[in-house]
């Protein structure tokens, strides 16, 4: 509240200093003052202030430098810039640089109390979503990675058994499901995790470039190589290099992969001799390489050296129960994104979410979160703000001859599809199914008799 508020006054003129320190100490602001940059700056290392008003005119050090050098030490403080005699456009390069606000001189009494209490609900909007994400995160989160899904908790055991080995590791998936992040999850579980986690898309590079990016180049190698280049190889030494996409590697550089990893050395390009390094290699593929490999489009011998432990992902529609999770996480973080106030997925969104096959995976409904948050007025996110595309998949089938138009027959026929949805992911079990619905135990065993699902 604005009595537990400290505030630090950064202006020349006494007057208006003193002025403001009375005028904020009756609104119930902690107010201290400072009469230059320098000063300011000085009371800001020695205390954490709420909020800093500081004019942009004054000598020594003024406001623009001092939020240059608040900015630089992490100041954590709300800064306020104080503009006059036609500095406008010098506030807005300070709001471009990271100023809260601005307020023009002369001001009313009023004008500056205004900006202060909406400086204080964004701060506590920022740190409502921030205790939501940590909220929702912490319901079932390894790593970074939310899920509450049996395959996935399978998952992560096998990531804290390989976490600390070098052993080369495979992730298989498709697009969306999160290979980057398990990835992360194995280097940051294990002794590498405080050394470097170097990831590169090995589709995403020319042929032509991507030997030099992995290996480095020497001086003069090509036309181009103007100066030695370190590789990622290098750059991950005794930490983790993550080929994502390794599917997608050029069958020359996968001859020159495998002898990096059989030698654990390898020589830039250009180079006359080799270098050793102590990389460990994640790699990860949304194809078939044991098709490719039949294929003749990926080594047999590299797959093999890969594949010494492979971790297979679940798509999201194999992951129902993780979808409200999922959401809820998205919601949270989009919300603090672009500060607006924590918002609820309503009923028929939900509904929605949940009957979507998700062919893009997390990274779809990730996608549609944020799609959501910007056409969503008001506190609920409602099924109005979804793709139309995901809202008709919720919606049943119902043939133009059909003119039985109930929504209650319809709310029934997407609860019964669900529950026999979550019946079948886990086997039969009523109770692991009323977790994934959400719903009680008793209340699925109702549903179950008023529905006739055996």
């Amino acid at each position: 509240m604005a009595g537990e508020k400290h505030i630090l006054i950064i202006d020349d003129e006494e007057n208006l200093r003193h002025m403001l320190a009375l005028l904020l100490a009756r609104q119930g602001y902690q107010a201290d003052t400072a009469a230059d940059g320098h000063e300011g700056l000085r009371r800001a290392r020695e205390k954490v202030y709420d909020f800093v008003l500081c004019d942009i005119r004054m000598p020594e050090m003024d406001g623009k430098a001092f939020l240059a050098r608040a900015l630089e030490e992490r100041v954590p403080s709300a800064i306020i810039m104080m503009s006059a005699y036609g500095t406008v456009d010098t506030a807005v390069e300070c709001l471009k640089m990271g100023a809260y606000d601005f307020i023009s001189k002369p001001f009313k009494k009023d004008e500056i109390v205004m900006v202060l209490k909406k400086a204080e609900e964004r701060e506590r909007l920022k740190e409502e979503n921030s205790r939501l994400r940590r909220v929702v995160a912490g319901k079932a989160a390894f790593r970074g990675i939310i899920s509450r899904n049996s395959a996935m908790e399978e998952i992560f055991g096998q990531i804290r058994k390989v976490a600390d080995l070098k052993t080369t590791v495979l992730i298989l998936g498709e697009s969306g499901t999160g290979k980057e992040l398990v990835a992360r999850a194995i280097h940051e579980s294990g002794i590498r995790a405080v050394k470097p986690f170097v990831a590169v898309n090995c589709g995403a590079i020319p042929e032509n470039l991507l030997e030099s990016e992995l290996f480095g180049h020497v001086r003069g190698a090509f036309t181009d190589a103007s100066g030695d280049k370190s590789g990622l190889f290098e750059q991950a030494d005794n930490g983790t290099l993550f080929l994502d996409e390794i599917g997608e590697m050029p069958p020359a550089l996968q001859v020159k992969l495998l002898r990096v990893l059989q030698e654990e050395e390898i020589r830039r390009v250009g180079a006359a001799s080799s270098r050793k390094v102590n990389v460990r290699v994640i790699s990860a593929t949304s194809r078939d390489l044991e098709t490719d490999v039949r294929a003749g489009r990926f080594r047999e011998d590299l797959f093999f050296r890969l594949n010494v432990f492979s971790i297979q992902l679940p798509p999201l529609r194999e992951r129902v129960e993780d979808i409200p999770l999922l959401a809820e996480h998205f919601m949270a973080k989009y919300a603090e994104d672009m500060q607006r106030p924590p918002k609820r997925i309503a009923p028929d969104a939900m509904r929605s979410l949940m009957a979507c096959n998700w062919p893009g995976n997390i990274r779809e409904l990730e996608n549609v979160i944020e799609r959501g948050m910007i056409l969503c007025e008001g506190d609920c996110l409602s099924a109005a703000c979804l793709p139309g595309g995901i809202r008709e998949v919720a919606s049943p089938q119902v043939s133009p001859m059909d003119e039985d138009l109930s929504i209650k027959k319809a709310e029934e026929a997407i609860e019964r599809d669900l529950i026999r949805k979550a019946l079948a992911r886990t086997g039969g079990n009523r109770t692991q199914a009323a977790r994934i619905l959400e719903i009680s135990h008793r209340s699925l065993l109702y549903k179950l008799k008023e529905f006739g699902i055996e």
